[in-house]
């Protein structure tokens, strides 16, 4: 949540700023700001500028100054809103009474409040709610005790006093050639350019200028000048680490032809589960290569259960792959939301392993609930896109996704990349066991089959399209699925909400009887999934039953089944699959039909209100 951008090199900072934080809008956007150190006639000063609503907002508010703003230094937010409502005072960066620092702040000080009434009594002015500004404050007293101490070792003193999660950007009039950032779980990465650094919470925004990234790790502070870079611990000790190169590419980051990112991620779904598989299947063995658990694989064949734990669409990806692992691997598996976790203290077993799925590898809950796991030395592994993340670090083992950088904040590509992956899984783990060749072949080969059947769904998006647009005047929808599927009617009713603001539920079609059935009636529509699996004949009891009380229903059927037609006011047909794997065909037409509804209600559906991309505090 949040977007940093910092800047010190010899090109002028406020483009570089504005552009990084443009692609950084994802992780937040109530409100926006920039600080530029200036140094004219050998005096130095910060212009800062800040606006609440969108970052074109706070563009149009500069345009007028612009000119005057001519530094090579300079720090950029994105603000997605914890503490303090979205206006001006409440955007970053922040500062101290006398503005001699400024600030950019990710993550949450959990004794702000305390600090807070103790630097009032002090005589600090505050002028605004967030908690962030009392770093700034606690700068300043530093200062007064310490005259001539680097910004660096200030900073060091003044978190010290602070119990929290933060990432950092700092920069001060007293020290204009000099950028000071720290990382305590919240991301934060440093972009090396040619005589110049830009320092980014997320990738995206310094692909534009360099490729070449040193990733922070928690507990590290960078001190950044125009000339080099040192990295240090939180104990002063020096780091020293290699930068790695991002194989995407800053064309990759932008929407192309495409009206909105969302769409076309929607559209990038064939190849992107195909980078997720490619590479990894070995059709005549029946066996999978996932070279990042090879060094593990012997402690997971001893596994005797495995708990996911993941938050949003990845837990619901999770519930998919309890279904995958009981059935096609033997392991008795258990999903956890990763945000209660390590709340409802766990009983972990020796063999028992931990999968924690996460695209960015920065979710706040799902690392908590991997250091918990950590701390019971249990094995843990991952399923993450974003290379040199958090989970990506931590975790003894686990499988990158290979998908490029998902932009649109509500999950599409990297939900079916997970879907693909936890397949892959499912056969590597059954494979040291019971699952025999011929299953293992088949599921390989039906696997390489997904990113064409997944393209042929897409070809029908007018079809979906017509159908949105039937229903986009309806305020409640229902969802059903079953057994495999049922973790879809989750997913689906998720995007809708998440896109159109519309209340939907999803619901185990089993358990549609004790409760959801009554809400049904001709202005409740219920869309269910419905393909030709082991449960077909089930659900078709429950479309009978919403039939019967004059629900509209939609619903997502297997290719070839005409009868269905019948019974149903609209469907739409996905290929014939193995049922394991229909949930990655199924959810591409309830992704359609949300992000069509999105748009012909008048929502910006990248942007979701209230949402951000990347939820990196607890």
């Amino acid at each position: 949540m949040c977007g940093i951008i910092g800047y010190i090199g010899k090109q002028k900072a406020l483009p570089i700023l504005l552009d990084g934080i443009k692609s950084l809008e994802y992780r937040g956007y109530d409100s926006a700001g920039v600080a530029v150190l200036d140094n004219k006639n050998g005096e130095s000063r910060i212009y800062c500028v800040k606006s609440p609503g969108r970052i074109s907002v706070l563009e149009e508010k500069i345009s007028n100054q612009e000119n005057d703003i001519g530094g090579f230094l300079g720090i950029a937010h994105t603000r997605w809103a914890t503490h303090g409502v979205p206006n001006e005072a409440n955007a970053h960066p922040h500062f101290d009474c006398g503005q001699k620092f400024f600030l950019v702040h990710n993550g949450i000080i959990e004794n702000y409040k305390e600090l807070k009434n103790s630097l009032i009594k002090n005589g600090h002015k505050f002028s605004s709610e967030t908690d962030t500004e009392v770093i700034t404050h606690i700068l300043e007293d530093e200062r007064k005790k310490n005259p001539k101490t680097p910004l660096e070792e200030l900073t060091l003193k003044a978190l010290k006093n602070i119990s929290g999660t933060y990432g950092l950007a700092v920069i001060s009039v007293e020290e204009p050639k000099k950028l000071v950032v720290v990382r305590n779980f919240s991301p934060l990465l440093v972009g090396i350019g040619d005589g110049e650094y830009i320092v980014a919470s997320d990738a995206s925004a310094v692909l534009k200028h360099t490729r070449q990234i040193v990733f922070l790790h928690d507990g590290e502070i960078a001190i950044l000048t125009p000339e080099k870079h040192k990295i240090f611990n939180l104990r002063s000790e020096s780091v020293t680490r290699k930068p790695e190169k991002i194989e995407w590419t800053e064309e990759i980051a932008k929407k192309g032809d495409f009206p909105h990112f969302t769409l076309k991620e929607i559209f990038e779904q064939p190849e992107a589960i195909e980078n997720s598989l490619r590479g990894r299947l070995l059709p005549e063995e029946g066996l999978v290569k996932l070279g990042g658990l090879e060094l593990v694989q012997d402690k997971l064949r001893e596994a005797e259960r495995i708990i996911i734990a993941a938050c949003g669409s990845a837990y619901l990806a999770g519930r998919v792959g309890e279904y995958m692992f009981e059935e096609y691997a033997g392991i008795p598996t258990e999903v956890d939301f990763a945000s209660e976790l390590r709340y409802r203290k766990p009983i972990f077993r020796k063999n028992d392993v931990l999968l924690v799925v996460s695209q960015s590898g920065e979710t706040a809950d799902t690392l908590a609930a991997l250091h918990e796991a950590k701390q019971k030395n249990i094995l843990s592994i991952g399923i993450v896109n974003v290379v040199g993340s958090s989970i990506a670090r931590e975790t003894d083992a686990g499988v990158y996704q290979h998908i490029g950088p998902e932009i649109g904040v509500a999950s599409t590509k990297a939900f079916t990349s997970d879907l693909s992956i936890l397949a892959l899984l499912s056969v590597f783990l059954g494979r040291q066991r019971e699952m025999s060749l011929t299953m293992g072949r088949r599921i390989v080969e039906e696997l390489e089959k997904i990113p064409h059947l997944v393209g042929q769904i897409l070809k029908n998006k007018d079809q979906i399209f017509k159908v949105a647009k039937k229903y986009k005047s309806y305020n409640n929808f229902l969802y059903l699925g079953r057994k495999y599927n049922m973790p879809i009617a989750f997913e689906g009713a998720l995007k809708l909400k998440e896109i159109s603001y519309i209340h939907a539920e999803g619901y185990g079609a089993g358990e549609m009887k004790h409760g959801p059935i009554a809400m049904i009636n001709k202005d409740f529509p219920s869309v269910v999934i419905a393909p030709s699996d082991s449960v077909y004949e089930k659900i078709i009891s429950n479309i009978e039953e919403i039939k019967a009380r004059r629900g509209p229903i939609i619903a997502i059927a297997t290719e070839g089944n005409k009868e269905i037609k019948q019974i149903v006011e609209e469907v739409i047909y996905i290929p014939k699959t193995l049922e394991m794997l229909t949930p990655i065909l199924s959810v591409i037409p309830l992704q359609l039909f949300a992000y069509y509804i999105g748009v012909l209600r008048g929502f910006d559906v990248d942007c979701p209100r209230n949402l951000a991309k990347s939820v990196t505090v607890e």
